[in-house]
């Protein structure tokens, strides 16, 4: 199964509309019914997750022992920010409001394809994260990818 990849820099309407890349869309399974779940996402982005994809992801919490404390806080924080967002026939979605003031995104919109969900950032912002957090490429491979 091929993931998403790739980034690409788009506008933001009053809406809060933003096109996602006609590359990305065409990963979508049939499956996914060209709706997506938004929400809160790690360093301040959104992720997108396809809807086939976002049931998998219900299942997995529907499993895990909601009697633990850090089990219900994750459930809580992953759903309270969650909204269903479907494709327009612009290939656009709506951004939820919550979701835009959370990642600081306001006219631009920075869409980057991380295998089974679109991270979707503020431009300003991810590149102060990688300003910040990032090590260098070659460390990080190594650190992550070696046997």
């Amino acid at each position: 199964m091929a993931g998403f990849k790739g980034q690409a820099e788009y506008s933001v309407d009053e809406k809060g509309r933003v096109a996602i890349p006609a590359k990305m869309r065409a990963v979508l399974k049939p499956e996914a019914k060209g709706t997506f779940t938004a929400t809160r996402g790690f360093e301040q982005c959104i992720f997108l997750y396809p809807l086939d994809r976002w049931e998998e992801i219900e299942e997995q919490m529907m499993s895990l022992n909601l009697y633990q404390r850090e089990a219900r806080n994750f459930v809580r924080q992953l759903l309270r920010w969650a909204e269903e967002v479907t494709l327009d026939r612009q290939g656009r979605i709506v951004l939820p409001k919550p979701l835009m003031e959370f990642a600081g995104i306001k006219d631009r919109a920075l869409i980057i394809g991380a295998l089974d969900h679109i991270e979707i950032w503020d431009p300003a912002t991810f590149d102060q994260f990688v300003n910040r957090e990032m090590e260098s490429y070659e460390t990080l491979a190594e650190r992550v990818m070696a046997a």
